[in-house]
């Protein structure tokens, strides 16, 4: 069965392509190579090209033959969608219309959508199930829930079936070592932790030390990489069986916070990792973690992969191995241990 896979050069799109492949599917990636690399598409051939021209999604939906859709491609920054709002927008919803009509008119009926934790906003109640209400505080996050309410009026249409991932925080790298994260410019916590141990920057900045949390730093679910791409062909197969759409999250259902986050990349790396606490950033609740027993009921998924200590690793092995400034091995009960002394200004 052939999937097209949007966006499938980029992290999480290339792990799923990897998984898809090695569970009897024929992965094609459409990637504009924006923020994806080439190098990541390794299981099936890479159509580069842009999910905004209709014509080529049609080309490619007729010429390789496609059945079904994961669709990753995307912007992803929070922070850079409040102050770019209409290209949110534009890529994340215009261009997903675009695709969907496509599908449409070349009778492709199932779609796995990459959506986000982002689309509840600050939750009202942890662990957060999916009837929680959503009300996104970023266009990023509002663009996700667009897209979410679209699928289900396509399907009440045109007998479109879907399934949309609420991610919460992924993470880790392929432990085969063939994949993992690589964005520009990196926004998330571990591999920035990676980069501050390995003296690839000054110090890792801590956004605000005086959350209602254990120790005062924010909680967040992480998933490995590897168990988030087994999510959505988990789904494919689900809806290819059962017909039935929905909305899921994916997480663990166990937060962590940053500190614990700085530690576990201490223990794998034996670096230090040097610090710097700042003020929190606005929108940031104090903790997101997922309720993840609908994934387990509907979708027969539960993470394998996703204990701290193994995100560490994964993540650590890959960035160690592609990093050209040698880690300096620090004793870390000279600092304090684990992260626990802020660098100086």
């Amino acid at each position: 069965m052939r999937v097209l896979v949007t966006g499938g050069a980029g992290y999480i799109g290339s792990h799923t392509a990897k998984v898809l492949a090695s569970a009897g599917f024929e992965p094609i990636v459409l990637d504009n190579l924006s923020t994806g690399h080439r190098w990541a598409v390794k299981w099936g051939p890479l159509v580069e090209g842009d999910l905004g021209d209709s014509a080529l999604i049609r080309e490619v939906i007729k010429s390789h033959r496609i059945q079904a859709v994961v669709h990753f491609a995307g912007f992803a920054y929070v922070g850079e969608s409040m102050h770019r709002p209409r290209q949110y927008f534009r890529n994340n919803v215009t261009y997903t219309l675009r695709l969907l009509d496509a599908m449409t008119d070349t009778c492709v009926k199932h779609i796995v959508f990459s959506s986000s934790c982002a689309t509840y906003g600050i939750p009202t109640s942890v662990p957060i199930r999916e009837e929680h209400i959503q009300t996104p505080i970023n266009p990023y996050g509002e663009s996700k829930r667009m897209v979410e309410r679209i699928l289900a009026w396509y399907g009440e249409a045109y007998g479109l079936r879907w399934t949309a991932l609420r991610y919460f925080n992924a993470a880790g790298a392929d432990p085969d070592g063939e994949l993992g994260e690589d964005h520009s410019p990196e926004t998330h916590l571990i591999p920035l932790a990676i980069q501050a141990a390995l003296g690839e920057k000054r110090a890792l900045e801590i956004y605000g030390t005086d959350y209602p949390t254990p120790d005062r730093t924010a909680v967040r679910d992480y998933t490995h990489v590897m168990d988030l791409a087994e999510a959505h062909v988990a789904a494919l197969r689900h809806m290819l069986k059962s017909h039935q759409n929905a909305a899921v999250n994916l997480g663990t259902g166990k937060g962590h916070s940053v500190r614990e986050v700085i530690a576990a990349v201490e223990r794998t790396s034996g670096c230090y990792v040097p610090v710097r606490e700042a003020e929190r950033r606005a929108g940031d609740p104090p903790s997101l973690v997922a309720d993840g027993r609908k994934a387990k009921e509907l979708l027969g998924w539960e993470p394998r992969h996703s204990s701290l200590d193994e995100i560490a690793e994964t993540a650590w092995q890959w960035h160690a191995s592609r990093s050209h400034v040698p880690a300096a091995r620090v004793n870390l009960e000279a600092h304090g241990g684990t992260g626990s002394r802020a660098a100086a200004d």
